[in-house]
């Protein structure tokens, strides 16, 4: 609705039409628009700010949190098996708060920068990555560990390798880059899957799992 209702204005001509990033702050703009036509519709522009700055706030704060307590207990903990105290890991929860808020305090310092494109290059590394290993673990008795560390290793490389190197030769190349490192990851798990031995016991897990869902 707001892409409609800024497209509309913009072709009326009350907004200047906007290009490239500038698009993004399309909702500020009609605000400020509002914001022109007295003081009760100003009220109106100020909670649609107020809107702007909540949703962005109550994103961050909960992925500020998630990225830190992922850091220290499943990487520090779970993963490297490093026993450290509860005030350690809240030193290390803290320190890694510190160090993404300066990291994103310097993507947003770039006028030139899109949110947009940043989060569309993000979602294609988590569908790359991750999204054919659910799929296959759901979909695929024959599926194995080797294969999925294997595809995730792979999809999360290839994003990188189409987007800087494959992508900026354009034509038939000029692809979003979640579809092809999505398509290869997925036949590098299929690939190593079936080139390395499956464990019985998860096959067995799985045809088990399939079967109470048929008597369901």
């Amino acid at each position: 609705m707001i892409g409609i209702v800024g497209y509309s204005v913009t072709k009326a001509g009350a907004i200047e039409p906007l290009t490239g990033s500038g698009s993004e702050t399309i909702i500020v703009r009609l605000a400020g628009l509002l914001g022109e036509n007295g003081f009760a519709v100003a009220l109106l522009a100020g909670v649609v700010l107020a809107g702007i700055l909540a949703a962005t706030m109550s994103t961050s704060d909960s992925q500020l949190l998630a990225a830190s307590s992922s850091f220290s207990q499943n990487i520090i903990r779970d993963f490297l098996h490093i026993n450290i105290s509860e005030k350690t890991a809240m030193k290390l929860a803290k320190s890694t708060v510190l160090i993404i808020a300066i990291i994103a305090v310097i993507f947003a310092s770039d006028p030139n920068s899109s949110v947009f494109q940043i989060v569309s290059f993000a979602w294609a590394g988590f569908g790359a990555t991750f999204g054919p290993v659910m799929l296959l673990s759901l979909f695929w008795r024959r599926s194995n560990k080797n294969g999925a560390i294997a595809g995730m290793a792979v999809g999360a490389v290839m994003i990188f390798v189409w987007k800087y190197i494959v992508r900026p030769l354009g034509g038939a190349w000029d692809i979003y880059e979640l579809l092809p490192a999505f398509l290869i990851a997925l036949a590098v798990n299929v690939i190593v899957s079936l080139a390395s031995k499956s464990d019985p016991a998860v096959e067995q897990e799985y045809d088990d799992y399939k079967r109470s869902l048929q008597r369901d």
